[in-house]
């Protein structure tokens, strides 16, 4: 706990994030973990998967915008991406992630109908390309207007999918209520600090309430979407599914870019459906920060990339 506090807190700091960009080791470890800045370098990512035969969600970095017109910059970007995807008939390997943040939540009083407008504007060019969009997650403090915001969309937008942390106690009812028959639910542990009044602080707890989450999931007419590297609810996700009756096709993996790709390949080889998150952009420090305070093993893995091993 202590340690993911000191790198929640690093995902803040000005200083710490020109440090780094500034180190070409840091920036190698950045390469590994971020497909790039710009929407060529994630079409090319989702190619290389695809190739591979994996799917990809794509996520433009950025949250907590200040101003109404970063807000129409990141949905604008998304407009871009989704082109380029269609362009390169890729739609079908890839679908996109949207940080309500990113295109106006939290912009005062309108924010929340801002970024509602910005999300329908991306999910209406995503069924136009043929494909789809999943609204993403963030902190503790968003929760409420993040599923307003999904509800509300998912009306118009009956592909669009949505994101719960096993992290927060009141998730076991967020889940009964958006998961209607065929709904994207992306089920993920949860990479923001927590607050002992509203969330698990333990990891023992964290996890079990993923395995009670996962099981209800699985039961349910829902497409799961089983965002998690660790071994042991990777495994007990394949369980759940087999004695639910749910095929290959009826639910999916979900694993951060550059993290486990072994085990990304293993799943894949196995004939599981495996969605890579890639996320691109200029904005890439505070989300790597994040991903290394989800799970100290993950510090020892961009150690290891910093020294140039695999």
């Amino acid at each position: 706990m202590v340690l993911r506090h000191a790198l929640m807190t690093a995902s803040e700091s000005g200083r710490l994030r020109a440090f780094v960009s500034r180190t070409p080791a840091a920036r190698g470890a950045v390469d590994r973990f971020v497909a790039g800045e710009h929407a060529e370098d994630a079409v090319r990512a989702v190619a290389d998967l695809a190739a591979q035969g994996m799917l990809a969600t794509i996520d433009h970095l950025g949250e907590r915008t200040l101003h109404p017109l970063q807000a129409e910059d990141a949905t604008r970007s998304y407009l871009v991406l989704l082109g380029r995807l269609a362009d390169a008939g890729l739609a079908g390997s890839a679908e996109v992630s949207v940080k309500p943040t990113a295109v106006g939540l939290g912009l005062g009083a309108e924010g929340e109908a801002l970024a509602a407008d910005n999300i329908a504007r991306i999910a209406t060019a995503a069924e136009r390309a043929d494909t789809t969009v999943t609204v993403d997650m963030e902190d503790a403090g968003s929760v409420a207007a993040i599923l307003r915001i999904y509800h509300q969309v998912r009306d118009d937008h009956p592909g669009l999918g949505c994101v719960l942390q096993s992290a927060l106690r009141r998730t076991e009812g967020d889940l009964v209520a958006v998961a209607r028959p065929g709904t994207r639910v992306r089920l993920c542990k949860g990479a923001y600090a927590p607050d002992p009044g509203t969330a698990h602080t333990r990891r023992h707890d964290v996890d079990t309430a993923y395995v009670r989450l996962l099981r209800w999931l699985m039961e349910s007419q829902a497409y799961p979407m089983v965002a998690t590297h660790d071994p042991r609810l990777i495994k007990i996700a394949g369980i759940l599914a087999a004695v639910n009756g749910k095929g290959r096709t009826e639910f999916e993996y979900q694993m951060l870019y550059g993290v486990r790709p072994d085990e990304q390949w293993r799943l894949a080889q196995e004939g599981a459906q495996v969605r890579v998150y890639v996320p691109y952009g200029p904005d890439w420090y505070g989300y790597l920060t994040r991903r290394l305070a989800e799970r100290p093993a993950n510090v020892g893995f961009a150690l290891r990339s910093l020294a140039g091993r695999k």
